[in-house]
């Protein structure tokens, strides 16, 4: 008889209805939001990022340098290379690179 009435204190009412509630009898069991599986949370936020913060920075660095190249590639002349646009990008182009039709 104990474990058919075990369910009640432990009932997950957080989908629930305040009359869904009431007719399933469980109202002893509503708890505060947040002091269930992870006691000591806050609500629904996370305590760790779901990824390290190197993969977040490497991440982060690749897509401004990605950014970057495509502003260079989009205000090329029109004779310059998607290479001379890589060399500028990184720092070791030379003047031939930068002026390709003279």
């Amino acid at each position: 008889m104990a474990g058919e009435e075990e369910w009640r204190k432990n009932a997950d009412t957080h989908k629930m209805s305040a009359e869904e509630v009431k007719a399933a009898g469980v109202e002893a069991s509503k708890r505060p939001p947040g002091s269930g599986r992870h006691p000591g949370g806050i609500l629904h936020q996370r305590r760790a990022l779901p990824f390290s913060f190197t993969t977040i920075t490497l991440t982060g660095l690749f897509l401004s340098a990605t950014i970057g190249y495509f502003v260079l590639y989009a205000h090329k002349k029109p004779d310059a290379t998607a290479s001379d646009v890589a060399k500028v990008a990184v720092g070791v182009a030379d003047a031939h690179d930068t002026r390709p039709g003279n």
